[in-house]
C-alpha cells in the first residue's frame, strides 16, 4: 500500500488541481506564518514552501507532504495577497499593461525517509491595459482578495490576461506538470494501467 499523500494547503485551487488528477490525498493546512518575502523573491518563496512542508512532515512523519507557495513579481517587487480592496486596486493598476512573473515553489517532504526537495516554476503573464472602472468592478467581485497579485486567472480575472508564457496551472497555484514529475520520480504516485 502506498504511503499517504498530504497537501499542506488550504487553497481550494491547489486542492482542485490535485484532485483533477484523480489522486487520493489528505488536506492538512500548514500553521506556518507567512512572513514578507523580502528582497529575494526566489529564495523567499522557496523558503516559505519548504517551511510549510517541514511543519506538516514533523506532525506526519510517515506521509509524503506536498506544500506550495505562489507569488507575483513585477520589477523585483513582490505582490502577495491584498490587505483590502484599495490595496487590490493598486496592485492591479501596477500590473495593468505590463508583464509580470508568477513564481510558485513546490516542496515535497517525507520525514521518515529523510527526504526533502523544493523546486520553483516561473511563468510570464501579460495583462491588457485596464481601465479604472474595470479594476473597481473586478475588485468588487471579491475574487482578488485571497490571491497573490490580486487576481485569479481561473475565474473572472481571466479577462485581465492577454498572454501567458509558461505553465498556466502555475498561475492558478500549482504547476501540475512539474508536480506530477516530482511525485512520480520519487514513487509517490504511479501511472495506472
Amino acid at each position: 500500500m502506498k504511503e499517504a499523500l498530504i497537501l499542506a494547503s488550504a487553497s481550494p485551487r491547489r486542492r482542485e488541481l490535485l484532485a483533477g488528477l484523480g489522486l487520493r490525498f489528505q488536506i492538512v493546512p500548514s500553521r506556518v506564518e507567512e512572513p514578507p518575502i523580502g528582497d529575494h523573491p526566489d529564495e523567499g518563496v522557496r523558503a516559505l514552501a519548504a517551511s510549510k512542508a517541514r511543519e506538516i512532515s514533523t506532525r506526519f512523519p510517515e506521509a509524503w507532504v506536498l506544500a506550495a507557495d505562489t507569488i507575483v513579481v513585477l520589477g523585483g517587487k513582490v505582490f502577495g495577497k491584498p490587505a483590502d480592496e484599495k490595496d487590490a486596486e493598486e496592485m492591479l493598476r501596477q500590473l495593468s499593461g505590463r508583464t509580470h512573473e508568477v513564481l510558485t515553489a513546490v516542496s515535497l517532504a517525507h520525514r521518515g525517509r529523510g527526504f526533502f526537495q523544493t523546486q520553483a516554476v516561473r511563468t510570464q503573464v501579460s495583462f491588457r491595459d485596464l481601465k479604472d472602472g474595470e479594476i473597481r468592478a473586478y475588485v468588487k467581485t471579491g475574487e482578488p482578495m485571497d490571491k497573490a497579485g490580486a487576481y485569479g486567472i481561473q475565474g473572472v480575472g481571466a479577462f485581465l490576461v492577454q498572454r501567458v508564457h509558461g505553465s498556466y496551472t502555475n498561475v492558478v497555484g500549482l504547476p501540475l506538470a512539474e508536480t506530477v514529475d516530482l511525485l512520480m520520480k520519487h514513487g509517490v504516485i504511479e501511472p495506472s494501467a
